[in-house]
């Protein structure tokens, strides 16, 4: 039967979009619904997400004592420990340091080398260590000046292990003169910063003097030992090298003499020039055998005189001249008379005379040709054997001159050495008595005029940082593990339901709620006409006529709710009635101030009537209520039993709206029962007060029984903190009592003229 009244009261109201109940047998238990477009709370909201400055600011206003608390606690602490530590006094000695070091082997006046990487590194350590630290001690007395006193027995015997007592304290004072200096390098630069701290200004400027003293007298000992120790290292050197040098030029000597080996100015031996003189004869006997060759070949395969050396011979061109001229006679005399006419055949033969006198000369100049050929080949070939035999004799001396040259190089690379080593030897006797000082002081430590350490300021400070980031970093934790809600969407995010209206905490120990709700000015009032305002729009068919308010757990407000509700409509000439269906711990009854004797559980158990457990409260409005009367023993069966289903009918013809103060859902199946038998429901959570996980579970009871509410109220809420609520702007309306009555009526949903008519009926008892 509720189930039937649950489905008629959906049909006749046609829930909206994303809000209707489930209305499948097999919805899943688990399943919950949640408002369309609106993510299930997951710890964080999607603000979070990101850098949100908003909800950072929240927070920190949120957890400000404990920020404050923290903080402050750092910063005491940060100056106690400030104000108990002893004033130390700083003195900075500024140095400058050349990285160089002198060479012994290196021929030339310079002595310095290029600049080492590790060099410098080198330096800033040695600066740090304890052997320098004993040295400024020692400059300083600084044991002496203290005393033995002033130094732990066990400190003293663990520096001098078998030492004498003075010089385990020095070793000591040494130990804490490291652990008070500071060496820092400035950037960039060959310069070196000493800072000295000391509870004594004094003391601290003479001791940072000290060690740039102290630095510049060990670098120039390290000179000076550097120095004795190459003219030791050269002295020795140098006489094993003039043994080595007398006894390499007597071997060679020796071998030169055995060997017959003379070596010339030159640098050449005789073999070698003879050798040398032949190749460059032999060179040009070559070349005229060749050309006498050519010639004598030219001439010998020519068939006539017409090779170059026989047409340039004087004779045989004088006779080639006789005999034209011959021939020309003889073909002139020819026209007059015959061949063997007596001067025809004389002049015949006179050139046959001359042909054989060409001949001849021919003859003789072939000959002169191949002589000179045969004279040059046998030059050639003489040369050549001359080649041979001084060809054999310059390997001979060169076989013989190999251990001659091995014991000359011997004896020109130990006289150099000799040379080099004596020459750097009187450097170094020379540069041994000059002190090379590649340190130098720049700055000089100065009396410090006020206390380095401690810095009461950078403490301050220092401890206001931390205190603030570990108080914040305690708030932002605290805030992860704290599901409480606070804000509305807070709590929209965790239920998935729409934002009703946000009801302001009050204080009832200064003002009661009656009292709030008859100002019409007050924060509370304006809260809850906006609420009800938003109600009329909950639905489509305008304002609900049943309306359960119920909460996760008890004393979120969900009474005050109804009250305040129920007022607001009242006011605004609804005929409106609120049942305290609380039939475990109510409280209605107590918030405005009735007899609890008679009410519902009288009604339901049939000892009263219902117009005897209905009572109107307030003369000038239609509000009236039904308490809940004694604690019966029963309280589900009285609910789930026909009569209170009845007195909903009942209440339905006569009410414009019913008001059910429903108990809480977590722990009962009041609520459950109830919400099948009321056609809306609204959910009341209490800001700091409600958590995320029992706002679930109490929605997820709900689901189960297919309810889905209309959306939350959110109540006892704190604006201070919270950006975008406040309630301050709709004070000043101005609206009266008549007049915000007149307001709500003309911009409602028309069901207030129906109050209107009526609101001068009987009491209920009438019109049952």
């Amino acid at each position: 039967m509720a189930e039937d009244q649950r489905g008629e009261a959906s049909a006749e109201d046609g829930a909206p979009a994303g809000r209707a109940i489930v209305e499948r047998r097999g919805h899943s238990p688990s399943s919950y619904p949640y408002r369309e477009g609106v993510e299930p709370f997951t710890g964080a909201s999607d603000a979070d997400a990101g850098l949100d400055l908003r909800n950072i600011l929240r927070v920190l206003i949120k957890r400000k004592w404990l920020i404050v608390a923290v903080t402050a606690t750092f910063v005491f602490v940060g100056l106690v420990w400030a104000l108990l530590q002893t004033p130390l006094y700083k003195a900075t000695l500024r140095l400058q340091i050349d990285r160089s070091a002198a060479q012994i082997v290196k021929e030339g006046a310079d002595l310095e080398s290029s600049p080492d990487s590790n060099d410098y590194a080198t330096e800033i350590e040695l600066l740090k260590s304890l052997g320098l630290a004993e040295r400024v001690a020692s400059l300083t007395r600084i044991a002496r000046d203290q005393g033995p006193n002033t130094l732990s027995p066990a400190a003293a015997d663990a520096a001098a292990p078998g030492g004498s007592k003075l010089a385990g304290q020095q070793r000591a004072a040494a130990a804490g003169i490291v652990r008070n200096l500071v060496v820092k390098p400035v950037t960039g630069t060959r310069l070196v910063d000493i800072s000295y701290s000391d509870p004594s200004p004094a003391s601290a400027q003479r001791i940072a003097n000290a060690y740039g003293e102290a630095y510049i007298a060990a670098n120039l000992d390290k000179r000076f030992q550097a120095n004795a120790y190459a003219k030791s290292f050269l002295e020795d050197q140098l006489k094993q090298l003039k043994l080595r040098l007398e006894e390499s030029e007597k071997a060679l000597l020796a071998f030169a003499e055995k060997e017959q080996i003379v070596q010339t100015n030159d640098r050449a031996s005789v073999a070698e020039s003879n050798l040398a003189a032949a190749n460059s004869a032999l060179g040009t006997l070559i070349a005229e055998r060749i050309k006498n060759e050519q010639l004598w070949r030219q001439a010998e395969n020519a068939s006539g005189i017409n090779v170059p050396q026989i047409l340039t011979n004087r004779a045989i061109e004088d006779l080639r001249s006789r005999r034209g001229q011959l021939v020309a006679e003889y073909q002139e005399k020819l026209e007059t008379f015959r061949a063997d006419y007596p001067a025809m055949v004389q002049i015949s033969n006179k050139i046959k005379e001359i042909d054989h006198q060409i001949g001849v000369e021919v003859k003789a100049i072939k000959s002169s040709l191949k002589a000179a050929f045969d004279a040059s080949s046998s030059q050639e070939t003489e040369m050549k054997q001359r080649i041979d035999i001084l060809r054999g004799e310059s390997l001979d001396l060169q076989r013989r001159s190999i251990q001659y040259n091995i014991l000359k190089r011997e004896v020109d690379s130990t006289r150099a050495l000799y040379e080099s080593l004596l020459q750097r030897y009187k450097e170094v006797d020379v540069a041994s008595g000059v002190g090379t000082n590649r340190v130098f002081i720049i700055d000089g430590a100065e009396l410090p005029a006020a206390p380095s350490w401690p810095n009461k300021l950078l403490t301050f400070l220092a401890a206001l940082a931390l205190g603030f980031g570990v108080s914040g970093a305690a708030a932002f934790l605290l805030e992860q593990f704290d599901d409480l809600i606070y804000s509305p969407g807070d709590a929209e995010a965790a239920s998935g339901l729409a934002l009703i209206g946000v009801i302001p905490r009050f204080d009832e120990e200064k003002q009661t709620l009656e009292a709030e709700l008859s100002n019409p000015r007050s924060a509370l009032s304006e809260a809850f006409r906006s609420t009800c305002t938003s109600l009329q729009f909950s639905t489509e068919t305008g304002i609900p006529k049943a309306l359960m308010i119920t909460s996760a757990t008890p004393t979120e407000g969900k009474t005050s709710t109804a009250v305040g509700i129920g007022r607001q409509f009242a006011a605004a000439g609804l005929k409106v009635l609120i049942v305290d269906a609380d039939l475990r711990k109510p409280s209605l009854h107590l918030k405005i101030g009735v007899d609890n004797s008679v009410g519902l559980s009288t009604y339901l158990t049939h000892n009263c009537t219902v117009q005897d457990a209905i009572r109107k409260i307030n003369p000038k409005l239609n509000l009236y209520v039904m308490t809940s009367g004694p604690l019966p023993p029963n309280p589900v069966e009285l609910l789930h039993g026909p009569h209170f289903a009845s007195l909903l009918s009942v209440a339905d013809e006569v009410f414009d709206l019913v008001i059910i103060d429903a108990p809480p859902v977590m722990g009962m199946a009041d609520t459950l029962v109830l919400s099948n038998m009321v056609k809306s429901t609204l959910f009341v959570v209490a800001s700091g007060q409600g958590r995320i996980g029992q706002l679930r579970n109490a929605l997820k009871r709900l689901a189960q029984a297919r309810v889905i509410p209309l959306g939350f109220v959110l109540n006892k809420f704190v604006a201070k903190g919270h950006y975008g609520y406040g309630y301050g702007y709709g004070y000043g309306y101005g609206y009266g009592d008549e007049d915000e009555e007149a307001h709500l009526l003309h911009h409602g949903d028309g069901k207030a003229s129906e109050a209107g008519d009526k609101s001068d009926e009987a009491p209920v008892a009438q019109e049952s």
